[in-house]
């Protein structure tokens, strides 16, 4: 999934506004997530901590069109696993997030849950590298979203690319 910086501009200010309103949607999503505190003794929310754990220090940079998102992320420790690399379970975890997001930002509901995952890990990201995530509605139904996900190092080397599928939560299926 290639970005351009060219597709960020918009020629009119209507299409300009409708970009930003997906971009401060997808921020909402990925951004403002809780506090997590693990300190003794506290307790942690009843849900949303693992969202809140994964997505502290995802950056929304920008909505490249409806339905197109790019993050960045510098991959925390907290993330690795026992080899020192990006784990594979966190790596899940932002894509569906990161997908769910751009649903979002296109202005779909996101109540649904994952239908399927495909993912394809192609390299490892360690400990304070800066990475790109890229999500792309490819179709919206009225029930199914699919969506491609990539994560890249900044030299363009893909860590991961996924095929990301999710119920949209459509109000008059028996679901």
């Amino acid at each position: 999934m290639a970005s351009s910086s060219s597709s960020s501009s918009s020629s009119s200010s209507g299409g300009s506004g409708k970009k930003n309103e997906s971009l401060e949607t997808a921020r909402r999503l990925l951004e403002e997530t809780p506090t997590v505190g693990v300190e003794a003794g506290t307790q942690l929310p009843s849900s949303g901590f693992y969202d809140a754990f994964v997505l502290r220090g995802v950056r929304v940079v920008q909505a490249l069109q409806p339905g197109t998102l790019l993050c960045h992320f510098t991959v925390p420790s907290r993330l690795l696993n026992g080899g020192g690399f990006l784990h594979g379970g966190a790596t899940a975890s932002l894509v569906d997030l990161v997908a769910s997001a751009a649903f979002s930002a296109a202005g779909l509901r996101t109540r649904g849950s994952p239908l399927e995952m495909n993912i394809s890990y192609l390299d490892a990201a360690f400990a304070d590298e800066e990475i790109d995530i890229e999500a792309k509605v490819l179709r919206a139904g009225k029930a199914v979203g699919v969506a491609v996900v990539e994560l890249k190092k900044k030299s363009g080397k893909i860590i991961a690319q996924a095929r990301y599928s999710k119920y949209l939560g459509a109000a008059s299926s028996k679901l």
